[in-house]
């Protein structure tokens, strides 16, 4: 293992956004490991990633491969690839992993069933794991814009290595030990985006928008006691910070979803056609909560979420049921 090496597993718009940023520090080695040959290409020949990033200049040192086996000096891998997608990308470089490299998750979505991705990796593998979320745009990233993050293990000494790299960069950080709350607030806020859109799709009110904001934010809190993850992580930057980004940003996908409903727009192929970990993780929560013998009364925002995409619904009682005291 190779003390300063990270290799980034996606080269999408957030894995080439962090791995430029971290390229501008001279003592880290940052590659990112595409299954695309013609990104790798465009990155090592012009330094553009000319599919998510086309005409934007790429830090000299940013690299990318394609060779896995250039993960065994690796200390850090970070999975910058869909939720559904990181644990068979896990697996498919688990035979090249150093035994102490750091597996950092970036997906806001679950991995299998009720399991988050963090938690699936801690129970495949002996490595230790970590999970980055924040309120990170992209483009914003790559344009040098500070953006925070929260760094969330159940281990403290995992914390020594992003206090390393970060420092020299646009990246700032808190921490959590809460691992299994810093994993859901990532999918709870992406749920309660949609709803937000459905909102501002009806409405073009701020009173309404934020008094919704408001109640969104404590059925978050609540969620979060029933699911296992503590309330205080509501606080870092993985939660109110990444939530408001989501909820209220048109460049969220998941509040997109939500103003595409609230205007009669949305089909079952629109939705097919991009990854909206809301939306997946909506009947997953929905069989937890009834599991726990809780009631979904207790959340009904989430109740009027779960009914729209179960059975027919008319979204004209939608603001009505969520505002019933």
């Amino acid at each position: 293992m190779k003390q300063g090496k990270i290799i980034i597993a996606g080269a999408g718009s957030i894995g080439t956004a962090l791995g430029n940023v971290f390229a501008v520090r001279p003592d880290l080695d940052i590659s990112l490991l595409s299954i695309e040959p013609d990104v790798v290409k465009s990155i090592n020949n012009n330094g553009v990633n000319s599919r998510y990033f086309p005409g934007i200049k790429l830090h000299p040192r940013l690299k990318a491969i394609e060779e896995k086996a250039e993960v065994s000096e690796a200390q850090a891998i970070f999975f910058a690839v869909p939720s559904v997608a990181v644990i068979e990308v896990a697996d498919d470089l688990k035979d090249y992993l150093h035994p102490d490299a750091l597996l950092v998750n970036l997906a806001k979505g679950y991995g299998n069933g009720s399991k988050t991705v963090a938690e699936i990796l801690n129970s495949s593998f002996l490595n230790p794991v970590a999970s980055f979320k924040g309120p990170a745009f992209a483009r914003e990233l790559l344009n040098n814009s500070p953006t925070g993050f929260t760094v969330g293990s159940s281990d403290d000494d995992t914390f020594d290595f992003f206090k390393d790299i970060a420092p020299g960069t646009t990246i700032h950080l808190d921490f959590s030990s809460d691992l299994r709350g810093v994993e859901l607030i990532s999918i709870l806020k992406n749920i309660y985006a949609i709803a937000m859109g459905i909102v501002d799709a009806h409405f073009d009110s701020s009173n309404l928008r934020f008094m919704v904001l408001t109640r969104a934010f404590n059925e978050i809190r609540l969620l979060m006691k029933i699911l296992g993850g503590q309330e205080e992580t509501m606080y870092r930057y993985c939660g109110i910070g990444d939530f408001g980004l989501t909820a209220l940003n048109d460049l969220s996908r998941n509040r997109t979803l939500g103003l595409l409903i609230g205007k009669g727009f949305f089909t079952e192929s629109i939705s097919d056609k991009v990854v909206l970990e809301g939306k997946m993780a909506i009947r997953i929560i929905g069989k937890e909560i009834t599991d726990k013998n809780e009631s979904l009364d207790k959340v009904p925002i989430f109740k009027e979420l779960l009914k729209i995409f179960s059975e027919p619904y008319n979204l004209t009682l939608f603001v009505n049921n969520i505002l019933k005291d």
